[in-house]
């Protein structure tokens, strides 16, 4: 009989940040003016993983 062949070791890649899908940056809209208008967006670094972009217990 031959021996039972072990599985091959599976390297786990850590899980995605919830926040900012693991890209490490969230986008925010500007406003502008007395009326607040949207004027476009604005990146900044995501403070849930601090732009590692993995996910934190």
């Amino acid at each position: 009989m031959a021996a039972p062949k072990t599985p091959a070791t599976v390297i786990a890649e850590p899980a995605k940040c919830p926040t900012c899908k693991g890209s490490g940056e969230v986008s925010r809209t500007v406003h502008v003016g007395r009326k607040r208008r949207p004027v476009g967006q604005q990146t900044g670094l995501c403070l849930a993983c601090l732009g590692s972009g993995e996910a934190t217990d």
